[in-house]
């Protein structure tokens, strides 16, 4: 057994998360991520990534086994539950990650930083086509929020989706700002100011 715990991660504390309400299969935690919504937040797309994480935990002793059961519906499933160990080491992750911000490294802000590639129409149409996927995505949002709240949630269940919508209606509202600045040439570059500007940088 690893006495060393595996590095967290929004997908092994949230199977952690989940075995504290109850005994659960692999298939079980990835449903169940589904319908409380919290694929928004972990990527289960690939299913075989969960299984990569609950062995990582069922060898670190964060999880054991309760039992393996088969039926003539399904194949032969194994049931785990959270160790006491489990139980710390996930309330340790979750302090973490909510009192400690991360270095993270998202795909938009590193595009950004490349932009220069682009001539400024180009950018601004690029952002543009970014705008509208991001009114999308708060519309859809949005709806979530009402579905969840006329089930009768909690509030408390409801945090990561409203986290979410603040932050894509934050990101909407910077890009509408910088296409509209770009539009109006108050944001603009040509090549020869980015050469000279590089040639200068080198020679520091």
């Amino acid at each position: 057994m690893n006495a060393t715990p595996p590095r967290s991660s929004p997908l092994a504390l949230t199977v952690l998360a989940l075995l504290h309400y109850k005994p659960l299969h692999p298939y079980g935690i990835q449903r169940l991520i589904k319908d409380w919504g919290k694929e928004q937040v972990v990527n289960v797309s690939q299913r075989a990534s969960l299984y990569r994480t609950i062995e990582r935990l069922h060898g670190a002793g964060l999880i054991e086994i309760l039992e393996t059961g088969r039926d003539q519906l399904y194949p032969e499933r194994t049931v785990y539950e959270v160790t006491d160990a489990g139980r710390d080491t996930a309330r340790a992750w979750l302090e973490e990650m909510l009192g400690a911000p991360k270095a993270e490294f998202p795909e938009f802000p590193a595009a950004l930083s490349n932009l220069l590639l682009l001539s400024p129409e180009e950018m601004a149409d690029t952002l543009d086509r970014r705008a509208t996927a991001l009114a999308e995505k708060l519309d859809g949002i949005e709806s979530g929020l009402l579905e969840e709240k006329a089930q009768g949630l909690p509030r408390v269940t409801r945090l990561e989706t409203e986290y979410l919508r603040a932050v894509t209606d934050a990101e909407l509202e910077w890009v509408r700002a910088v296409v509209k600045d770009l539009r109006a040439g108050r944001i603009t570059w040509t090549p020869e100011v980015l050469d000279a500007f590089a040639e200068g940088a080198g020679e520091q």
